[in-house]
């Protein structure tokens, strides 16, 4: 993977023409991509590996990730929130009871906090170890609309920049063994006039403080001195699982969250299990965002989002330099993507590196869904994406790409960290209505690596697809509108 400097390097952007459907981009000779670049050392480990391993040799990881992933058990313990003062009639604040049905349940060694059927309402719940909120069949956790209920403010992650800011409505900080179990459901409760109308314009909005937090980080202010919450206007995470060991999330319903729905971050061994994420209405309501985590397995679960479905992250820019901590051996399995911008994605947040992501078996459709398979980032945000494997996959439709690979994400084609982003090897994938099968965007400087398309059937693409600035490109047995390309 040793090239020519970028220095020498030329523009290489070839529009050869269609086939089949497909706008192919190739140099002529053998792809001379220099793998370090600005913002990236030669020595980086990812960025001097040997060749990409073997589609069978890779897929030989997964039973050994998967063995390493397992739920964390608790002691035969019950700890009823009704107990300790809660009222499941919607409207009084449960708040009290929930921290101290946890408190009780963590004292005594551990167990299980039982939300029985009914809804309480409540402010910030925070998980402490050995603690596993079971919500009964019948069961609704409404979280109020008043963001002084998740003061004071926490140590939290935003879009990939760590600070302190309202308390995501579940929280857990620094815990071992935590788990959200049941067949009932996590209302956020949010809405066009509740913590929605933040993400944009009038004001209150978020825009100002999202430029105050990256100018702080770029500039390198501590976190503890980047506080926000009261008097400002970031949106909190439904459910924050922050340098976590040993997490369960399983049954559970979760719905209209001020923002990402499930956000693990720099957390080990998560299992996600057959929860539902019914979210398609609001601003940025990603589904499941591991982020900087390791061995992460989310099966069986059903996602209608306002944006990412999965959406796998390893901070943004300078603070993601600073944390310097990837997402690895992620795998994504049977879920059923339907709303959303992506159905497995990686980034934008991407600049502590993104490896070993697998995902199978997954059916995606809707008019909404934009895109089945996703990769965004650009040269600001650094780090890496390699050794994604995806196989089995059925896109009944799709509103843009099937899959898409872009490097210039927000529009941006040009900074002081290009990302390292290749050795993707997609498989058995059948889609069938699409405006286009392929959206690959690399950099002139900086392209895509080593791009594999095996035994897949696009049906019904309404326009020529865009290949730009990718070296490695190998497409077997690959059709577009009934045509071999």
């Amino acid at each position: 993977m040793m090239g020519e400097s970028r220095t020498g390097q030329s523009r290489r952007t070839f529009l050869a023409g269609t086939v089949g459907g497909l706008l192919l981009t190739q140099p002529p000779g053998r792809a001379e991509a220099t793998a370090a670049g600005p913002g990236r050392s030669a020595s980086d480990p990812v960025a001097t590996d040997a060749a990409t391993p073997a589609p069978a040799a890779a897929w030989a990881k997964v039973p050994q990730i998967r063995r390493r992933i397992r739920p964390p058990r608790f002691p035969d313990r019950t700890f009823p929130i009704t107990d300790h003062g809660a009222t499941g009639d919607g409207t009084t604040m449960c708040t009290d009871a929930f921290r101290q049905a946890i408190a009780a349940c963590s004292a005594a060694g551990g167990g299980r906090v039982l939300v029985p059927a009914g809804t309480y309402l409540t402010g910030a719940v925070h998980l402490a170890d050995n603690v596993e909120l079971h919500l009964e069949a019948g069961a609704t956790i409404a979280f109020s609309r008043d963001p002084a209920d998740y003061l004071p403010a926490v140590y939290t992650r935003y879009e990939g920049i760590e600070l302190m800011n309202y308390s995501p409505f579940i929280y857990a900080y620094d815990r071992t063994n935590v788990a959200i179990s049941g067949r009932g459901t996590i209302d956020g409760q949010a809405d066009a006039e509740h913590w929605w109308d933040w993400s944009g314009d009038p004001p209150p909005s978020e825009g100002p403080d999202k430029k105050l937090l990256a100018a702080m980080a770029e500039e390198g202010v501590p976190v503890a001195e980047r506080v926000f919450g009261a008097g400002h206007h970031l949106r909190p995470n439904l459910i924050q699982l922050y340098r976590c060991r040993n997490v369960l999330i399983e049954g559970v319903t979760v719905r209209d969250s001020p923002m990402w729905n499930i956000h693990p971050v720099l957390c080990a061994n998560v299992t996600i299990r057959e929860v539902t994420v019914d979210s398609p209405r609001g601003p940025n309501n990603d589904g499941c965002d591991p982020e900087s985590c390791v061995d992460v397995l989310i099966e069986r679960c059903e996602f209608n989002t306002g944006d990412d479905c999965v959406a796998i992250k390893a901070g943004k820019n300078a603070d993601g330099r600073r944390v310097n901590e990837p997402s690895m051996n992620v795998l994504v399995d049977s879920c059923v993507m339907r709303d959303g911008n992506g159905g497995v994605t990686i980034g934008s947040e991407t600049t502590g590196g993104v490896r070993w992501v697998f995902a199978w078996n997954c059916t995606m459709s809707s008019e909404r869904l934009e895109r089945a398979i996703r990769v965004k980032t650009n040269p600001e945000r650094g780090g890496y994406v390699r050794d994604l494997y995806v196989k089995d996959i059925t896109v009944g439709q799709a509103a843009d790409a099937v899959i898409e690979v872009a490097l210039n994400y927000e529009n941006k084609n040009t900074g002081p960290h290009y990302p390292d982003v290749g050795a993707i090897d997609i498989r058995d994938l059948r889609a069938g209505r699409a405006p286009r099968a392929f959206h690959l965007i690399g950099n002139p400087d900086n392209p895509i690596r080593d791009v594999r398309v095996t035994n897949s059937v696009f049906e019904e693409m309404a326009e020529d697809d865009v290949v730009r600035d990718v070296t490695g490109l190998v497409l077997r047995n690959v059709w577009i509108n009934g045509r071999r390309v």
